[in-house]
């Protein structure tokens, strides 16, 4: 079963799913939508054309663990999957994702301005990778 992940953001939103055997991440993507509503059709369409069991949703949280207004709309986000007709969704905790996966693209010598797109599609394998960890 393939296990997609979510890097919700408000331009672009990190996609990654795992191969068929749901133990590595595999393929990695962008959807840019700003409207939540139609994310949501466009991220249970692609669930749906990749055969995708589970999602997992990163959930931003504070360093402390509190939720803040980004985690409000990832809850909002998730439940519009559902509304969507996606696959369950299971909220993830995201925190430092998206710092590691500048870091990670900076250790590769990738130009971050340049690349603003692959860092959040690195952002959503680093939530599938943490993810695929627990199974």
């Amino acid at each position: 079963m393939r296990i997609m992940a979510i890097d919700y953001g408000d331009a672009r939103t990190g996609i990654a799913v795992s191969d068929l055997t749901g133990l590595i991440a595999g393929e990695t993507f962008v959807i840019a939508q700003r409207n939540a509503e139609a994310l949501a059709q466009a991220i249970a369409a692609a669930a749906a054309e990749r055969e995708v069991g589970t999602l997992v949703l990163g959930l931003p949280k504070n360093m402390d663990g509190t939720e803040g207004p980004r985690a409000e709309k990832a809850r909002a986000l998730k439940a519009l999957l559902e509304a969507a007709g996606a696959p369950p969704v299971v909220l993830w905790d995201e925190r430092r994702t998206t710092i590691d996966a500048h870091r990670i693209l900076r250790e590769n010598g990738k130009k971050e301005k340049k690349h603003k797109a692959t860092v959040d599609a690195v952002a959503a394998a680093l939530i599938l990778e943490g993810y695929l960890g627990t199974l």
